[in-house]
């Protein structure tokens, strides 16, 4: 039986206040192009805590000193990826409550990376038209913490970029 669905697993932190988000400079996968939220895949063996800490570092230049896991949910919508012809992307988000240091615009490239910097973006002037799934999601919490929902989400339709929006 071939399987239709390629299957993403990531921790993503959310930066931000009421106001603005932390979003970083996508160029690769689904979300190319589009601004996403810094976060990724677990290298062999590591545990969640140790992932989302290790990719805003590499993805933000930040350095996180208190965080609180929120949850997880999956996105899924039609991507033809290899000889899969749509993506269900899994996501434990983190509160990141507490970072320091100095944000970074470009970031170090090497293999796996997929951040070309980090930017401070004002709330309303992200949508799906210019950000990934997990971005609007973290928007809708920064807003409104109380109505956080961690359901799953399914799109019918999903676009990669041509052209970047940053």
């Amino acid at each position: 039986m071939l399987r239709k669905y390629h299957y993403a697993f990531g921790c993503y932190g959310i930066i931000g206040n009421q106001s603005e988000l932390v979003v970083i400079k996508k160029h690769g996968g689904p979300y190319t192009n589009r601004y996403d939220l810094p976060g990724g895949s677990l290298e062999d063996g590591e545990g969640l805590d140790q992932a989302i800490l290790r990719e805003i570092r590499e993805e933000t230049g930040l350095l996180v000193q208190v965080y609180q896991q929120l949850g997880i949910t999956s996105f899924k919508y039609p991507w033809d990826y290899e000889n899969w012809h749509f993506n269900q992307h899994f996501c434990v988000f983190y509160d990141i409550q507490k970072a320091v240091g100095q944000l970074k615009g470009e970031v170090s490239q090497f293999d796996g990376q997929d951040s070309l910097g980090a930017v401070r973006v004002p709330l309303k002037k992200l949508s799906f038209t210019n950000a990934s799934p997990l971005v609007m999601w973290a928007k809708l919490y920064l807003i409104n913490p109380e109505q956080m929902n961690l359901e799953d989400q399914t799109f019918s339709t999903w676009q990669v970029l041509q052209r970047p929006v940053f």
